[in-house]
């Protein structure tokens, strides 16, 4: 049995990427900030799911948690590690503090750094272990490869994530490890409900009121009609398992109209479509601004 790592399983994807792993036969440590959420996932998957509360941004909790894992495999090697735990920030960047920017690229880049670093050596970086070299795969986002408006600091942690792996694929095929990104589009989460429910009073009256709650309202309805997390969890049992897994994977629905005609077209094109949607063209004025 094969085990591996995945961060950020109390929902979302990884929840979904946990169930998958498990029920394709993989021993699951997944990480979790509550007691609560802990108790809950090993009832619902099983023996083969272990647990293990702690935050991504404690560096010494993420330590120990290598520790825990490292001592389960008595000197074999990990077979994966997963890289999802992570948090949006939305918000123009021209209102978003300096505090919540920093906060946005500390959790979804500096955080996978200090995480890697601490189970590399389990994947097979400790040429001591014994067994096949593990892999890694950090989940990205379609706004690892374009910048949406209003989401501005989670792209920059998104692109950023994404150079860290191609510099982390290019330095570990010396030692045998692959890296792999896997880039969701839109996906069904409670995440939805709660930016349903975020307050904008800090955008009352401002330039940019209207135009991103229109934003808001377009990414609710995609987030409803979007993978469901097992579909991701699929890609990611894909990229963990395949002799040959691409650098990259886009789990995006509808993904000719979602990925590939945006990647394609010019940047300016794409500039006014987005602006056109959202009210974000020169000239354009909301009511009441």
């Amino acid at each position: 049995m094969k085990t591996v790592v995945v961060t950020g399983v109390s929902t979302g994807i990884g929840r979904g990427a946990a169930s998958v792993l498990v029920r394709r036969g993989w021993r699951v440590f997944g990480s979790v900030r509550r007691d609560a959420d802990a108790r809950a996932l090993k009832r619902d998957l099983g023996e083969a799911f272990t647990p293990m509360v702690f935050d991504v941004e404690d560096e010494r909790a993420v330590l120990a948690a290598a520790d825990e894992v490292g001592d389960s495999l008595a000197g074999t090697t990990l077979g994966g590690l997963v890289n999802n735990a992570g948090a949006s920030f939305s918000d123009p960047l021209l209102v978003q503090s300096v505090a919540d920017f920093r906060k946005q690229i500390e959790i979804n880049l500096v955080c996978v750094f200090a995480v890697t670093r601490a189970f590399a050596p389990l994947l097979g970086a400790d040429l001591t272990r014994r067994g096949d070299k593990g892999r890694i795969v950090n989940i990205s986002s379609v706004g690892g490869r374009m910048g949406p408006p209003f989401l501005g600091a989670y792209a920059a942690s998104k692109h950023g994530l994404e150079g860290f792996s191609e510099s982390l694929r290019r330095e570990l095929q010396f030692v045998g490890i692959d890296v792999v990104v896997i880039g969701p589009g839109s996906v069904k989460t409670a995440i939805w409900d709660k930016a349903e429910a975020t307050p904008l009073d800090h955008l009352a009256g401002t330039i940019w009121e209207q135009p991103f709650r229109g934003f808001t309202a377009w990414m609710i309805e995609n987030g409803r009609r979007g993978l469901e997390p097992e579909q991701v969890g699929e890609v990611i049992a894909k990229a963990l398992t395949v002799r040959r897994p691409k650098t990259r994977y886009a789990a995006v629905k509808g993904h000719l109209v979602n990925a590939t005609l945006p990647a394609l077209m010019p940047r300016r094109t794409v500039d006014r479509m987005m602006g056109r949607q959202l009210g974000l063209l020169p000239g354009v004025r909301h009511e009441g601004h």
